[in-house]
């Protein structure tokens, strides 16, 4: 029977599958989809298909969930760093990605668990604008990290929140659509927040919105670098002096077989 061999990791419970692009075949959105699928599937919010790369230790290239394609995720990458480092040995990976090389240097390891400081790069901060969206107006920070993002201070989470980021990154403000983050002030170094991305909706982690989160809280001016972004899948620092760097886990979870 023929099959796909996989590798699934998380990085705060955002999970992708790691898959050489050699078995892409034709419908890669379609083959994407099936994977991701948490019923008749693997499961997980995308899957970084790997190519060689001439320029750094790998190329990714991520689809979402939905079989779109996205630029980059910071989680994803640091997912692709674990399954390169577990097989290598390596101390540093680079990863070549829809936003560029991002590197990603091991802090720690145990096992199956790493820990990856990654450099993200500068963020393009456009500007505090209104959305109407939901028969409602919300402000946020629109900017990007890779990717598009926007960014709203909250004092709580509200209700519905999920349907409101969905509602946003459907208007013509955001005609590649976003990533959506609600974020909450704990401390000058502490922020909480929630998440809806562009392919894969609500999930319980994100690199790059957690950069997102963290530049929009410093660039108000209620915290200063670096600062720790709780989700509800678990935390990462953020340090943000022009560039940004990440400094998360990831897990490789298992490896396996899917069957076409």
């Amino acid at each position: 029977m023929p099959s796909i061999p996989f590798a699934k990791a998380s990085a705060c419970g955002n999970d992708f599958l790691v898959i050489d692009f050699s078995y892409a075949g034709d419908d890669i959105a379609g083959l994407t989809r099936r994977l991701c699928d948490r019923h008749n599937g693997v499961g997980a919010d995308g899957v970084e298909w790997l190519l060689p790369s001439t320029s750094a230790d790998i190329e990714a290239r991520l689809i979402n969930a939905d079989g779109s394609d996205a630029e980059v995720s910071g989680n994803g990458t640091r997912c692709v760093a674990a399954c390169i480092a577990e097989h290598s040995g390596a101390s540093s990976v680079s990863v070549q990605t829809g936003a560029g090389i991002k590197i990603c240097d091991l802090v720690a390891q145990h096992e199956n668990n790493f820990e990856f400081k990654t450099a993200i790069g500068r963020p393009e901060i456009e500007g505090q604008i209104t959305v109407h969206a939901a028969n409602r107006d919300t402000v946020g920070l629109k900017l990007a990290v890779g990717n598009p993002q926007f960014a709203i201070m909250v004092e709580e989470f509200p209700n519905g929140w999920q349907s409101l980021a969905d509602a946003i990154a459907r208007t013509p403000h955001f005609p590649q659509g976003t990533n959506t983050e609600f974020v909450k002030i704990l401390d000058r170094h502490s922020v909480e927040i929630r998440i809806y991305e562009r392919g894969a909706g609500e999930t319980l982690s994100s690199g790059t919105g957690s950069c997102a989160s963290a530049v929009t809280a410093i660039h108000s001016g209620k915290c200063e670098s670096p600062v720790r972004v709780t989700t509800p899948g678990g935390t990462q620092t953020v340090e943000w002096d022009g560039e940004i760097t990440l400094t998360g886990p990831a897990t490789i979870v298992c490896t396996g077989q899917f069957f076409v």
